[in-house]
C-alpha cells in the first residue's frame, strides 16, 4: 500500500521469512536495521518463522530488505521469504517507530526451526573474566549469538514466557538490557545476572548443600584434584569429570560407569593446553571453536600426559573446549585437562535433571556441581572427526541438532510424518512442508531407560511442531523397538529397508542427488530383504523409475552364536574360515584358535554348530568382516563396544609405514543377470592369514586389507557403471577407508556423494527414512 506525504511517497509491505530465524537475535537485527533505514512498523515471531511490517519509501525498503538477506546474525539461516504488499494499513501512519512485537498465539502448526545451543561467544567471553564486569564470573551468561536454545524451549513461538527462564523474573539492570535495540541482549529470551538470574551450587550424594555459587566451583576443583569424580550440570545434561592425568582415578569411574574400554571425551582449558597434548590441525581448530563446539577427535602426542586409560589403545582423544561459562570457570580454576563423559550407566540415556542425578548418578559420582535453571530436553555432546575430504559426524547432537534439512525442490509433506530410525545410535525424524528436522542423538533402545528417552523425544518434538504425525516411517526389521512403536501408533506405517535409508540420507544432504547413484553401504547390521543380514550391499537407486535395486554385495559368511559373534570376534573369523573352506588347513586351523582367546577351547563346538547350521545366522556385514580380520591378525578377540575391532584395524593401518598393495579379491558375476554380483574376500583372507603366518607386519596388512577394500568397491562400481556413487554406513567413520574409496573412485571419474552433515552411521537412519517414504521408493529389488 502506497501513502504520500509532501514530498514523499511510503509504502507498506508485510515480509514473511522462513527459516532459523527465532533464538538467533534476529528480531534484534531486524529492529536495528529498521533504525538504520529509518523503517517504521514492527516485526514478530509466530509459529512459521518471522514476519516484518514496514513502512518507509520504496528505496528504503528496498536497501532494508538487501541488507536483512546478506547481513545475517551467524546462527541465522533463511530459507524462504516473500514479500506482500497489503490492501489495507498494517503499520500505524502517525507512529515512526519500529517495534518488536509479542508472538501471536494461533492455532496452525508451528514449523519454525528450533536453533541448537551455541558455545559461549567471544563477547561474553570476555565479560565472564572482567572483574569490573557485572557479570563478572556469572557461569549463566548468556547474549542472542550464544548460550542455551534447543535444551530450554518447551513450545514454540521462542519467547521467554514459552522457555524454561520462565521462572526466572529480569531485574531492572537485565531488562534494559532486553528492550534496547542496541544493545546485545535486545530480546535475548535466556539474559540474566547474578542478581535475578540461575544459581550454582555443589551438593552431596545425599543432595545436602557443600557450596554454593562460586564456591561450589572452588571445592568442586579441591575434589577433583583429590581424585573425584564430579557430576557437572551443562545445557543439555550432566558430565562426569576426572582428572584425565590420573590413571588411578580413570579406572576408577570405569568400574564405576560400567565402561570398560570406551574411550572417553576430554575436556581441555583452552587450544594452547590442548595442543601440549595433541597434534591439532587448523581444521580440527576450526570445528572445536565453531558455535556447535563438538568433540573432535585430534592425534595424541607422545609426550601427553593424559593416562593411557583415557582411551586404551587409542591414538586419538576426544577433544572438547569449554563450550559454557562454568566449563570456562572449572577449567580456568582447575587448569589441566578433565575427563567430561556422560553422565550415566553404559548404554543409558544422559541425566538431566537434578533429583534424578542424585538418585541416578549414586555409586558413579561424589559430588554434583548442579543449577537451577531446569533442562527441557537432554541434548549429548556432538562428536565429528577430520578427514582429507572434510568433516565425518560421528553423532550429531548438541550444536547441530535439530537445524533442519531442506527437502528436494521437488519433494514436499503435507500433514507431519513421523520417522522412528534404527535400533542402535537412534534419532528421530519430523518431516514437515519443505524440511526434516532430526533430532539430537538418543542413543541404543537397549533398555527400559533409552526407550522412555525415544518415546519421550517423539512426544516433545511433536509438541513443538504443533501435533500428531498423520504417518510413521519405520526399519523392516520386525523386532526392532522403533518398528513395534511405529505399529503401536495405529496410523499408516511405510518400511524402509535399512541400507536403502542410509542412501537416502546421503540423497537428502545433496538437495535429493543425481537422478541415479550407486549408493555403497558398509556397516555391521541391517535387516534385508530376504531376511539375513546384510551389511556390504552395492544398491542402485533409480528416481527416474522409482525403483532400489541390489546390484552386488560381499560374499555371505555364518556367523556361529548370532549376536555373541558381535561381541567375540574370533567368532566372526570362524564363521569367515568355514565359508571358504579354509578350516581344514592347519596353520589356519591354528591361527583361529588364536583370534577366539579366551573361547579357543570352544572351536570344535562351533565348527559343529556351523555343520548343523545352529544359531549361525548368515551375513554380508563389512563390519563382521572386519572384526573377522581384527582378530585374525590378532589385534582385537573382542567388541566391548560398538566398533572396537574395526577401529583397532584402523588404528594398526595408520602405524604401517610402507605404501599399501591391494590384496587379491575375485568377483563371480554368473549370476549377474538374473540377481547380483558377489564379491569374494576369501582370496584377500587366504592371503592376509598366510602373509601374518609368514612373519609380515600386521600393521602393514592391515593397511593392505584397507586399500582392498576400497579397490573393490571400484571394481564393483566400474561393472555397474553408475556415474555417481554414495557412500554410507558405519565403515565410512573409518577415515582410511573412506579417503582410499573416495580417492580411487574419483581418480576413475566417478562423482562420490559423502555425508559431512549427518553421519554415515545409523544416526542418520530417521532422516533417510523421511526421504525415502516422500520419495515413494522404500524397497530393495534383487
Amino acid at each position: 500500500m502506497d501513502t504520500k506525504l509532501p514530498g514523499k511517497e511510503f509504502h507498506e509491505v508485510l515480509i514473511y521469512i522462513r527459516g532459523t530465524v527465532q533464538g538467533v537475535g534476529f528480531r534484534p537485527f531486524i529492529a536495528r536495521l529498521a533504525d538504520r533505514y529509518s523503517i517504521s512498523g514492527w516485526v514478530r515471531n509466530d509459529g512459521r518463522g518471522v514476519t516484518i511490517g514496514a513502512r518507509q519509501t520504496k528505496e528504503n525498503i528496498r536497501l532494508f530488505t538487501d541488507a536483512l538477506l546478506t547481513e545475517l546474525p551467524g546462527p541465522a539461516r533463511i530459507d524462504d521469504w516473500r514479500v506482500e504488499n497489503p490492501d489495507t494499513g498494517s503499520i500505524d501512519p502517525t507512529n515512526a517507530e519500529f517495534k518488536i512485537l509479542e508472538s501471536p498465539l494461533s492455532g496452525e502448526s508451528p514449523i519454525v526451526p528450533v536453533t541448537p545451543d551455541l558455545a559461549i561467544c567471544p563477547d561474553c567471553r570476555s565479560e565472564l573474566m572482567d572483574p569490573d564486569n557485572r557479570r563478572y564470573h556469572y557461569p549463566f551468561i548468556n547474549c542472542t549469538n550464544c548460550g542455551p536454545r534447543y535444551s530450554i524451549v518447551e513450545s514454540l513461538p521462542y519467547d521467554r514466557e514459552r522457555t524454561t527462564m520462565s521462572a526466572f523474573t529480569m531485574c531492572p539492570s537485565c531488562m534494559e538490557e532486553y528492550s534496547n535495540p542496541l544493545d546485545r541482549r535486545f530480546h535475548a529470551q535466556p539474559n540474566a545476572c547474578p542478581d535475578c538470574g540461575p544459581q550454582l551450587s555443589l551438593v552431596g550424594m545425599d543432595g545436602g548443600l557443600l557450596a554454593g555459587q562460586e564456591g561450589a566451583v572452588d571445592q568442586a576443583c579441591d575434589a577433583l584434584r583429590l581424585k573425584a569424580i564430579v557430576a557437572v550440570k551443562g545445557l543439555g545434561g550432566f558430565h562426569l569429570f576426572a582428572d584425565a592425568s590420573c590413571a588411578e582415578t580413570i579406572q576408577l569411574l570405569r568400574r564405576r560407569k560400567h565402561r570398560d574400554q570406551k574411550p572417553f571425551a576430554v575436556m581441555f582449558p583452552d587450544i594452547e593446553s590442548l595442543r601440549s597434548h595433541c597434534h591439532v590441525t587448523t581444521a580440527e581448530e576450526a570445528l572445536l571453536n565453531s558455535p556447535a563446539a563438538p568433540i573432535v577427535l585430534v592425534r595424541q602426542r607422545t609426550d601427553s600426559k593424559v593416562a593411557v586409560e583415557v582411551a586404551p589403545g587409542n591414538p586419538w582423544i576426544g577433544a572438547i573446549l569449554p563450550y559454557t561459562p562454568l566449563h570456562i570457570l572449572l577449567m580456568s580454576k582447575f587448569a589441566g585437562p578433565l575427563v567430561a563423559t556422560s553422565a550415566n550407566l553404559s548404554e543409558e540415556p544422559l541425566c538431566s535433571d537434578n533429583a534424578e542425578a542424585i538418585k541416578r548418578l549414586a555409586g558413579i559420582a561424589d559430588m554434583v556441581l548442579q543449577h537451577d535453571r531446569p533442562i527441557a530436553r537432554a541434548v549429548d555432546d556432538s562428536v565429528l572427526r577430520i578427514s582429507s575430504h572434510g568433516s565425518i559426524v560421528l553423532r550429531r547432537s548438541r550444536g547441530y541438532a535439530p537445524t533442519p534439512l531442506r527437502l528436494p525442490e521437488n519433494i514436499g509433506c503435507t500433514g507431519a510424518q513421523l520417522s522412528v530410525g534404527a535400533h542402535l545410535k537412534n534419532t528421530i525424524a519430523i518431516a514437515m512442508e519443505k524440511q526434516v528436522v532430526v533430532s539430537p542423538h538418543i542413543g541404543d533402545l537397549s533398555n527400559n531407560k533409552s526407550v522412555k528417552a525415544f518415546e519421550r523425544t517423539i512426544d516433545l518434538l511433536s509438541r513443538l511442531y504443533g501435533g500428531t504425525a498423520d504417518k510413521v516411517v519405520c526399519d523392516l526389521h520386525p523386532d526392532y523397538m522403533s518398528t513395534q512403536f511405529a505399529e503401536s501408533l495405529g496410523i499408516p506405517i511405510v518400511r524402509v529397508q535399512h541400507h536403502l535409508a542410509h542412501i537416502f540420507s546421503c540423497l537428502l544432504e545433496h538437495g535429493g542427488g543425481p537422478e541415479k547413484v550407486l549408493g555403497v553401504v558398509w556397516d555391521g547390521t541391517g535387516y534385508g530383504e530376504d531376511k539375513t543380514i546384510w551389511g556390504g550391499e552395492f544398491i542402485i537407486v533409480d528416481k527416474g523409475n522409482g525403483t532400489a535395486r541390489r546390484v552386488a554385495h560381499l560374499k555371505p559368511f555364518p556367523l556361529p552364536g548370532g549376536e555373541a559373534a558381535v561381541r567375540q570376534t574370533g567368532r566372526s573369523a570362524v564363521g569367515l574360515l568355514y565359508a571358504a573352506n579354509f578350516l581344514g588347513d592347519h596353520p589356519m586351523r591354528e591361527l583361529v584358535s588364536r583370534a577366539l582367546g579366551e573361547e579357543a577351547s570352544n572351536l570344535p563346538l562351533l565348527v559343529k554348530a556351523l555343520e548343523k547350521n545352529l544359531n549361525a545366522p548368515v551375513t554380508t556385514s563389512a563390519g563382521r568382516l572386519f572384526d573377522a580380520a581384527a582378530a585374525l591378525l590378532g589385534l582385537s578377540d573382542r567388541n566391548t563396544f560398538e566398533g572396537q575391532a574395526g577401529m583397532a584395524m584402523e588404528f594398526a593401518a595408520a602405524k604401517s609405514t610402507s605404501s599399501p598393495s591391494p590384496l587379491p579379491w575375485r568377483v563371480d558375476d554368473s549370476h549377474h543377470q538374473a540377481g547380483a554380483l558377489e564379491v569374494d574376500w576369501a582370496p584377500m583372507i587366504l592371503n592376509l592369514c598366510t602373509q601374518f603366518v609368514s612373519g609380515n607386519d600386521p600393521n602393514q596388512l592391515a593397511m593392505d586389507f584397507h586399500k582392498t577394500l576400497a579397490s573393490m568397491i571400484l571394481d564393483v562400481a566400474q561393472r555397474i557403471g553408475v556415474e555417481s556413487v554414495v557412500l554410507s554406513g558405519g565403515c565410512f567413520q573409518n577415515a582410511i577407508l573412506s579417503d582410499f574409496t573416495t580417492d580411487l573412485l574419483k581418480d576413475s571419474n566417478f562423482k562420490v556423494l559423502l555425508h559431512h552433515q549427518l553421519s554415515p552411521n545409523d544416526n542418520s537412519i530417521s532422516a533417510g527414512q523421511a526421504l525415502a517414504a516422500l520419495t515413494d521408493i522404500t524397497r530393495v529389488k534383487s
